[in-house]
């Protein structure tokens, strides 16, 4: 299929952030986008003011006639996460249209190109936004589809230079639904393999299967950047037709040293038995995020980048939205926002917040995110939860999910060890914040969490004013 013929691209969930880059991506060559999403978001939005038509309604006299009165050169892009009782869904699969999943067209757009694919659990949107900001800083010619909008360049896209050197692209490659299994990796970052999505793969063994299959796509002569706890699950051996290189905080042949934990900021030196780079600095704060730097460092150094290029490009990568997000740093009030939604990566936040203000109290709201992943690691949950002083938990985000009878937020609260932890309301949770001591409030989840940002950051500006 040659992709720039097609006149018409129409995205069912148009709106998710690894879909929306895609729609971006066609809306440059000049193919028309469309598509369908639940709710309206700031990133619908900003598709719409591209010229991007979409409509938040689930039936056929939505889509465009172009679209439906000449099949044979249109696309219709679907994400698993679209109900199986879509209108739409159903109404493209029953008349013979070209449905192809977002992963399908992503590797065939990337096909043609060095791809380097980052995977994981957690990890795999900030290392993939870091990599790509390091080569592009650098000056190589780099294209990225990423889960998440960087704040270098606002957007989950960037375009490489066409008239350029050959091209590399930085690709997110996503484990849901064994979506990674139909890129082309050259070379691939794991930066982690914990259970997750049991909903899909039915239990942690056949994830790992998923994660060895991935990585077997890898070419003679291509190369693997592994976390070493990764490495250590998945029993990858050396003995392969790639090179592999294993890195971590504190063990493997790629290292970080001498980590200092600083508010809004975190030190450390690289070291491998190639090359040492001292005090480098991170302004997209956390441990993991650090062991991230570690693989983007790597491939940066692979790539041809100078220590110096590196230094630079690392001190002014600003970050992911929702990832480690600083909204507010003042001596008495700190609020962060961050995506995690997986036990591993709520401990791993916790961990590094607490390390950042050691002598804060910190007060943790938490939505979970699908029925299924609450109840499978419903103890996991209550344990990395417990790190903070003050949990309040929010009703669980659905997503694509009915709810699972017995399965709710407050079957968390038993074994969180905190000494206050409560439920609230989304609508309740700002009234309570207002009554509460708060020194450093994060908030945490991967569904609807983030519309609560905004009047938090209000309420906190407006106290600091009556202040």
């Amino acid at each position: 299929m040659n992709l720039k013929s097609l006149h018409s691209v129409h995205f069912l969930g148009i709106g998710g952030i690894g879909m929306s880059a895609l729609a971006r991506w066609f809306n440059h060559i000049g193919v028309k986008v469309s598509g369908y999403d639940r709710t309206p978001s700031p990133l619908t939005a900003e598709l719409e003011a591209e010229g991007m038509v979409i409509s938040y309604l689930d039936n056929m006299q939505t889509v465009p006639d172009k679209v439906l009165q000449d099949s044979k050169n249109s696309l219709i892009v679907w994400t698993p996460a679209i109900p199986k009782d879509s209108v739409q869904l159903n109404y493209f699969k029953d008349h013979g249209f070209r449905l192809k999943k977002r992963a399908e067209v992503l590797g065939m757009i990337t096909s043609g190109m060095r791809t380097i694919a980052v995977a994981g659990t957690h990890g795999k949107t900030t290392t993939s936004s870091m990599i790509a900001h390091l080569l592009k800083s650098g000056g190589k010619n780099i294209a990225a589809f990423l889960g998440g909008l960087t704040q270098n360049y606002n957007s989950n896209l960037i375009l490489h230079d066409e008239e350029g050197d050959q091209a590399s692209v930085v690709v997110e490659a996503d484990e849901f639904d064994r979506s990674f299994l139909h890129l082309y990796p050259d070379v691939a970052v794991v930066t982690s393999a914990d259970p997750d999505h049991l909903d899909i793969y039915g239990d942690d063994t056949n994830m790992m299967e998923g994660f060895r299959a991935f990585i077997s796509l890898l070419p003679n002569g291509g190369h693997l950047y592994i976390h070493y706890k990764a490495f250590e699950k998945l029993g990858i051996s050396e003995a392969k037709p790639w090179k592999t290189i294993i890195y971590g905080k504190d063990k493997g042949e790629v290292r970080a040293e001498n980590i200092v934990a600083m508010p809004g900021a975190f030190h450390f030196d690289y070291v491998s038995s190639e090359a040492k780079i001292e005090d480098l600095e991170l302004k997209m704060p956390g441990f993991h995020n650090v062991e991230n730097a570690l693989a983007a460092i790597s491939i940066a150094l692979d790539y041809g980048l100078t220590k110096s290029e590196i230094r630079k490009g690392l001190s002014s990568f600003k970050g992911v939205k929702r990832r480690f997000e600083i909204w507010i740093q003042e001596e008495d009030r700190v609020f962060i926002d961050d995506y995690a939604h997986h036990p591993e990566e709520i401990r791993a936040f916790l961990s590094s917040v607490k390390a950042m203000y050691p002598d804060k109290k910190l007060t943790a709201v938490f939505q979970p995110h699908l029925f299924t992943r609450t109840r499978d690691f419903a103890k996991g949950f209550s344990e990395s939860l417990s790190l903070a002083d003050e949990v309040i938990l929010l009703d669980i985000y659905p997503a694509r999910e009915l709810p699972l009878e017995g399965v709710t937020a407050s079957m968390l609260m038993d074994d969180i060890q905190s000494p206050r932890k409560s439920l609230k309301t989304k609508e309740g949770l700002l009234d309570y914040l207002k009554q509460a001591k708060i020194e450093v409030l994060v908030t945490i989840g991967a569904g609807d969490i983030d519309r609560l940002v905004a009047p938090i950051v209000n309420w906190m500006k407006q106290h600091e004013n009556q202040v």
